[in-house]
């Protein structure tokens, strides 16, 4: 079953992603911080990796741009997932190399296809 690794500091939005995809048949690993999401990144190699934009510290942007210029890591899909609904935050995190973009609250059926779209590849 395919890994997908949750990166998000608020405990409640990490409980209900991992619920959602753990009731998908998906398996996964969570982190509370940009620093711990690339050190589970690397250790652990997710099909897939939801990342949050705002967190303290390292920065879902930030994240995101060191884990796609890791030779380990660059090949791992990240959708970016954020409160924020705005073009500029959207086309800033496709530069970083986020490969997909949805704004919460997120469905469950649409995160799910989004995740399975990216891993198709």
């Amino acid at each position: 079953m395919a890994v997908i690794l949750i990166v998000d500091d608020s405990p409640t939005e990490l409980h209900l992603f991992q619920k959602m995809l753990e009731k998908s048949g998906f398996d996964t690993l969570v982190a509370d911080s940009g620093e711990e999401g690339l050190r589970k990144a690397k250790n652990a190699k997710p099909d897939c990796i939801l990342m949050d934009v705002v967190m303290p510290g390292m920065n879902g942007f930030q994240a995101t741009r060191k884990l796609t210029q890791d030779a380990d890591t660059a090949s791992i899909p990240v959708i970016m997932i954020t409160t924020k609904d705005q073009e500029t935050d959207k086309i800033w995190g496709m530069r970083q190399g986020a490969v997909e973009y949805l704004v919460k609250p997120v469905d469950a059926k649409q995160l799910v296809a989004k995740i399975n779209a990216v891993m198709a590849g």
